[in-house]
């Protein structure tokens, strides 16, 4: 009971400590100095050993202005121990606030100087520079210590910091000096790099990182250029330069194709095509084992399939019947069979025959995963011949049996689509507002897209004219039909002009549009949107597909700036926030730090 009850004092004064810390720095971030100071001040008279909340309660008096009292703190803190070195630091920053420079570096050499008797000292020293944004000193701090010592470990503090000083070219050399030594420290180092270098070929931080790595593999060759060489290509989205490096790996290291594949789908999803198909057929003649082949296949088709036009319809068709004949239709191709059905149901227009072969998967030896799986893809079909009441059977199905799998909750995201295409909206938000808590981000946000959309346009309109014409648009949409969804929405745009929906179906449009690849009448939507729907919840999508679409098909990159600026200052809370911050800086030519 006694040991009990001191476990129990103990996480209590933890708890009261942790939120009394807390509290301090919301009083610090807010401006109010005096106050953070009375708290740090308690809070270091209970723990005098923690220097982190000695150098707090230092910064409270620098931020009033009290060098003085400052001072005396740090001093009286060197009298109860002057091999606390640090606080020479904090002592000659003190100094430097006043702009008492002499002071200042002669207390930070007196830092320095310890590193020298004892190198150890090093990550104390050097840590306590870089907390005051001393980064010269700390960068001397740890070649002092290197020099000391040269099994120190601080060649990624040193390359850091020389990134974080602009001096690129030591960066990049202090890294790979590094890397040769201790492979352990490549996902730092990668994360590091990628704040330096774009996807911007012609960034001098990309050209000078190209050079040095070319130059490493020309006087030195080793696989670890090729792989770098290859992560910079990635970058860049030079998928079949980056295979380039990739082929000199695997035949040097006699390996597997894993990062070969590994690639390939990285081009697939970027949708360079070209690449990718390159890339899966050199699989497919370096390989011997049947399950990389089938996945190498299967991806070539699922490329084929992507950009197809009516006169490969039959060549296409032939070869899913030669693949599912080569590999079986057995429990390891159900993949395979699914993407076979719905080619014949959305690009041959035949879901009677999708439905029976999917039908047909359903008889194998399957487990609930790969059932709940083509279920799924045999409800999409029914909904594609329109056949809703079958469809919401089996999405309710596999609802039920996976009821907390991410299958399960997309197919509770299919019952509300599926309910919201024949019209019936309360049902659809019935479900939508279960998966609006979803544990999957994207099935939550697609919940409360489709959820918000139903909502705001009944408020307006009782007899939901609008929302059901719109509905019908989506649903031609999802059946591929895009023209036909394009008229219907035009058809909104006229009847319905003013109403609420008019914003959904201009941006609808728009990226039916783009999947047409009629690049100017998107454009011409997003404006539309821009122009008189700025201050609706749509506006922020509006400026970034304009602006995507002037970085990239229309090459406009000064127009594509200015949109990306327009997210940036005016809509923080934007999902597009981060990436229009990330591609404006890439277009101003910042370094991405």
């Amino acid at each position: 009971m006694k040991l009990f009850l001191t476990l129990l004092l103990t996480c209590f004064f933890a708890f009261t400590n942790a939120q009394n810390t807390v509290l301090a720095k919301q009083y610090f971030n807010k401006g109010e100095f005096e106050k953070a100071k009375l708290s740090y001040q308690t809070l270091y008279q209970q723990y005098p050993g923690r220097i982190d909340l000695f150098m707090d309660l230092i910064k409270c008096y620098q931020q009033l202005e009290d060098y003085l009292g400052a001072q005396e703190l740090i001093e009286e803190k060197l009298i109860e121990n002057k091999k606390q070195y640090q606080l020479y630091i904090l002592l000659g920053n003190n100094y430097d606030l006043q702009g008492q420079t002499e002071k200042a570096e002669e207390n930070y050499q007196l830092a320095l100087s310890k590193v020298e008797e004892n190198p150890n000292l090093v990550y104390r020293l050097g840590t306590t520079f870089e907390r005051l944004s001393k980064l010269r000193y700390a960068l001397k701090t740890y070649e002092k210590g290197l020099a000391a010592n040269p099994d120190l470990r601080v060649h990624y503090q040193i390359g850091r910091l020389y990134g974080e000083l602009g001096e690129i070219e030591n960066m990049y050399n202090s890294f790979f000096d590094l890397m040769l030594t201790n492979e352990n420290y490549r996902p730092n180092i990668e994360r590091s790099l990628s704040q330096f270098v774009t996807d911007d070929p012609s960034n001098e931080n990309n050209i000078l990182l190209r050079k040095i790595l070319l130059k490493k593999l020309q006087t030195k060759p080793d696989v670890l250029w090729n792989d770098f060489l290859s992560w910079l290509f990635v970058q860049q989205k030079q998928y079949n330069k980056a295979f380039t490096q990739e082929k000199a790996i695997y035949k040097r290291t006699e390996g597997n194709l894993n990062r070969i594949t590994d690639l390939a789908f990285l081009a697939k999803e970027s949708r360079e095509y070209d690449s990718a198909k390159e890339i899966f057929e050199y699989i497919i003649q370096n390989n011997t084992n049947q399950d990389v082949a089938y996945t190498a296949e299967r991806a070539l088709l699922q490329i084929e399939v992507e950009t197809l036009s009516e006169e490969n319809i039959p060549e296409i068709d032939t070869k899913f019947n030669m693949l599912l004949k080569l590999f079986g239709k057995t429990n390891t191709t159900i993949g395979l069979q699914m993407d076979y059905a719905r080619f014949i149901a959305f690009k041959k227009n035949d879901p009677k025959t999708a439905t029976k072969a999917l039908k047909n998967t359903l008889k194998l030896r399957i487990n609930n995963f790969q059932k709940g799986e083509v279920k799924i893809a045999l409800g999409d079909i029914l909904v594609f011949s329109e056949q809703f009441n079958q469809a919401l059977i089996y999405y309710s199905q596999v609802q039920k049996s996976l009821k907390n799998n991410v299958v399960g909750q997309q197919a509770r995201f299919k019952v509300a689509q599926t309910s919201y295409f024949k019209g019936d909206f309360n049902w659809a938000q019935t479900q939508l507002k279960v998966l609006r808590s979803s544990t999957t981000q994207l099935i939550a946000n697609d919940a409360m897209e489709l959820s918000l959309l139903i909502s705001d346009n009944s408020l307006e309109d009782s007899t939901q004219v609008a929302l059901k014409k719109y509905a019908k648009a989506s649903l031609l949409a999802f059946q591929e039909k895009n023209v036909d969804a394009i008229n219907l929405l035009n058809d909104i745009l006229l009847q319905h002009k003013g109403e609420t929906i008019e914003d959904e179906a201009l941006l609808k449009q728009a990226h039916l549009f783009e999947k047409r690849e009629e690049y100017g009448k998107a454009a011409a939507n997003y404006q539309k949107l821009i122009d008189n729907y700025s201050e609706g919840i749509l506006a922020d999508d509006a400026f970034f597909g304009l602006a995507e679409l002037n970085n990239g098909v229309l090459s406009n990159p000064e127009k594509a700036k200015e949109l990306y600026e327009k997210i940036i200052f005016e809509y923080q809370d934007s999902i597009y926030f981060v990436e229009a911050r990330k591609k404006y800086r890439a277009l101003r030519g910042d370094v991405i730090n």
